[in-house]
């Protein structure tokens, strides 16, 4: 009897302490998915500082030449994108009513598609609310900015002091396991590190190809605002699936605009460049990065959207990466060390610390 209490008072005392840590993680759920965001970007820039590290470079110095040269990209991408992207905008802004008067007379005169817009603006602008109803809402604007800038902060400053400090994580992880186990451990580990680093610089790839390419083809066939539409269709490359659904939405409503010619060859422009990313892009950049089918990807984003927050859906792929590794190494006895993973600028063995 005695035995049998102490078995039971243990195993309450564990199952009570799983749950106090799952509610606690709960509770800390957007710490959590920073940090694991903090995780992915330090697997992306590891390859490229351990290969400068054997040049003789040192880890500080390789963290802050990866992140000016990120910096300098975005800021060289706004450059050259917002100048034009505003020249486009502006260009819209004149063909519009400037006034409720003005939009509730084109509204009037117009006919099909184009009224409905117009009779939705005028609507909309109806149920605007006045000067002082809106001081609340700035504020909280305001305060979410903040909160952004904070998160970028606390990610960027995560994954740097991650590059340091990963090798005497895994060794203090690893010393509390059975030293048979160790080095199955320790593959995994790296093999998730591999996967995660490989999918963050395919999917920079895929980005930059994809908004650019449907940027100039939007430009060729004359579609209005070319450059936001390709810009915004390459962002979107982030969320699979219903990225590019989105994408090509935005692209058929802005032709409809003109006319249902130049709607249908958006249409068809994206979906040609979607066939070429899916069967000659990804398989030569991506490759089994992560290995997931379509349906997974779907349940995966849908499933952390629900969970988490809109927000997360950029986690909801790598994070279903790490369970499908797991799963491989654990559930079906897949040994870590043979599986392969694709080259993406850096090959595996540039991931190999010095």
């Amino acid at each position: 009897m005695a035995e049998t209490a102490k078995r039971a008072a243990l195993a309450t005392l564990v199952v009570g302490g799983v749950v106090v840590l799952a509610l606690a993680l709960w509770k800390i759920r957007v710490l959590v998915a920073l940090l694991f965001f903090a995780f992915i970007i330090a697997a992306a820039m590891r390859p490229g500082i351990e290969a400068l590290r054997r040049r003789r470079v040192p880890r500080g110095f390789g963290i802050a030449i990866h992140y000016i040269g990120f910096f300098a990209l975005i800021t060289g991408l706004l450059w050259i994108v917002v100048p034009r992207a505003t020249e486009q905008v502006s260009k819209a802004l004149v063909d519009l009513p400037s006034s409720p008067a003005e939009l509730e007379e084109e509204a009037s005169q117009s006919t099909g598609m184009r009224r409905e817009i117009l009779e939705g603006v005028q609507q909309r602008l109806e149920e605007l609310p006045s000067a002082s109803e809106l001081v609340d809402p700035a504020l909280e604007i305001g305060f979410l900015g903040f909160e952004i800038l904070i998160g970028l902060f606390f990610v960027f400053a995560s994954a740097a002091y991650w590059i340091f400090e990963r090798e005497k994580a895994m060794n203090l992880v690893t010393s509390l396991i059975p030293r048979p186990r160790r080095k199955k451990v320790r593959d995994t580990w790296d093999l998730i590190d591999l996967k995660l680093g490989s999918y963050v610089r395919g999917q920079a790839i895929l980005i930059a190809i994809v908004g650019t390419v449907l940027s100039l083809i939007f430009w060729a066939i004359g579609l209005p605002y070319w450059l936001l539409i390709g810009v915004f269709a390459g962002i979107v490359e982030i969320v699979p699936v219903i990225g590019p659904l989105t994408a090509g939405a935005v692209a058929v409503g802005a032709g409809l605009t003109v006319s249902w010619q130049l709607a249908l060859a958006a249409g068809v422009t994206v979906l040609v460049v979607r066939l070429l990313e899916d069967y000659i892009i990804i398989p030569r950049v991506l490759g089994e990065a992560v290995g997931l089918s379509p349906l997974l990807v779907l349940f995966s984003i849908t499933s952390v959207a629900l969970l988490f927050g809109e927000f997360a859906v950029l986690l909801a792929i790598p994070l279903a990466a790490v369970l499908a590794t797991l799963i491989d190494v654990i559930v079906r006895g897949k040994d870590p060390a043979e599986e392969d993973v694709p080259t993406v600028i850096f090959s595996p063995v540039d991931s190999e610390t010095a």
